[in-house]
């Protein structure tokens, strides 16, 4: 039987800002977007926070109203890959198979090691508080759903043992919601067939799901009857990535194309320099738009030769802008995906003949990157975001926000 752990660092945002800040440890504080860009949001919030009743996406009006005395942080990145990293290094100490679920949640494949899980995890519980001051939540079980679940059930700086004898007592009861993958409206779906709980699920009448869900509904029955064997990938050997993609909200609303072309430049800067630094091109292009009515939707094109050229991404994007916004009403945000992502040595055998003048596109965008890495996001800017600063998203790449759009 196999040994898997989760590893949750616990409260990761806000933990980290703390151990930056030890003069705000034992005060409620929220890292929070910006409020001039309109990102105005709770991130991540402390254990103190939390007894107030804050809550994650709470606006930060809301967050005040709940404790007046919070403190309010601006996101650091950067520093957030940092101790992700470190944590990372921890893992590697025990196994060589450990697969991130984003900057904070890390599974690890403990099988046949010398110590046993419930050790290992003690032993990462206590190296991050000693070399890094945050605290984990650790699950201890036979899969990786379970694992992730049992992570879930006690924090902060906890270990939580799901074995095939406890589980149905210990995760059945739970809410379907807490299944992995199961969001809003699956969860809706699965309650109004009067399926309410992880158990609910694994006695279900199979059929029911198959038809609900299709194929996705035997694999959400086999998560909540312990049937779950993927396996937890090496270093290395993560799925390949099927997008890559940005999104900003303007400090202002974009009232016209010009506005608009400025904002879309950064964006496809920013997605540009992601692509080459994930070595491949993509052949998809896609735009998403949201009026200051919230309304939004999306287009996207497929491009006559692979690229991750910030030039021709942002000729796609633009094009697709002026073929279908009509500007009936301003814009608040846009974002940019791009898809169907090939490696760049298979790119270039395609790409033969487009030219040298796409040669040298492609050096100069890469000695910006490397000016970037090397000095700063504003080492090197457009001319075009520098005019109107209330237009530019800031470092978009550095944030690694995530588009709305989807693949």
């Amino acid at each position: 039987m196999r040994t898997i752990l989760h590893s949750d660092c616990n409260n990761f945002y806000a933990s980290v800002e703390c151990v930056l800040h030890p003069e705000l440890r034992g005060r409620p504080l929220a890292v929070c977007g910006s409020q001039e860009l309109r990102h105005g949001i709770v991130l991540a919030k402390n254990e103190k926070a939390k007894m107030y009743g804050i809550k994650t996406g709470d606006a930060i009006w809301q967050a005040r109203k709940k404790c007046p005395g919070l403190e309010i942080i601006t996101p650091h990145h950067g520093q957030y890959g940092e101790f992700s990293h470190k944590m990372r290094e921890i893992y590697y100490d025990y196994t060589d198979q450990v697969e991130p679920f984003g900057l904070d949640e890390c599974w690890l494949d403990v099988t046949g090691c010398r110590k046993n899980g419930v050790q290992i995890a003690a032993e990462i519980r206590r190296r991050a508080r000693a070399e890094l001051g945050i605290t984990v939540s650790v699950g201890v079980s036979f899969n990786k759903v379970f694992a992730k679940l049992g992570s879930d059930l006690r924090k902060p700086d906890a270990t939580t043992v799901i074995t095939p004898e406890n589980f149905r007592e210990k995760l059945w009861p739970l809410p379907a919601g807490d299944l992995l993958f199961v969001g809003r409206r699956t969860r809706q779906a699965l309650g109004g067939r009067g399926l309410y709980t992880i158990g609910d699920v694994a006695k279900a009448d199979a059929g029911t799901l198959r038809a609900m869900f299709g194929k996705s509904g035997a694999v959400l029955q086999a998560y909540a009857l312990g049937l779950d064997d993927s396996p937890v990938a090496k270093m290395g050997e993560y799925e390949p990535l099927k997008s890559i993609g940005n999104s900003t909200t303007t400090a202002r609303d974009m009232m016209n194309m010009e506005d608009a072309r400025a904002v879309l430049f950064g964006l496809c800067d920013s997605v540009a320099a992601r692509l080459r630094e994930n070595g491949v091109k993509c052949s998809l292009v896609a735009l998403w738009i949201r009026d200051n009515a919230l309304h939004g939707f999306d287009r996207q094109m497929m491009l006559p030769l692979p690229t991750n050229l910030s030039s021709e991404l942002f000729d796609a994007a633009f094009s697709l802008m002026q073929a279908h916004y009509d500007w009936r009403r301003p814009l608040r945000s846009l974002g940019v995906r791009t898809g169907h992502l090939i490696k760049e040595t298979q790119a270039d055998q395609i790409c033969l003949l487009s030219g040298r003048e796409r040669e040298k596109r492609e050096k100069l965008e890469r000695t910006i990157d490397e000016i970037q890495e090397k000095f700063g996001h504003d080492a090197l800017r457009r001319a075009i975001l520098l005019q109107d600063p209330s237009l530019d998203g800031g470092d978009i790449k550095g944030r690694q926000g995530s588009s709305p759009l989807r693949g």
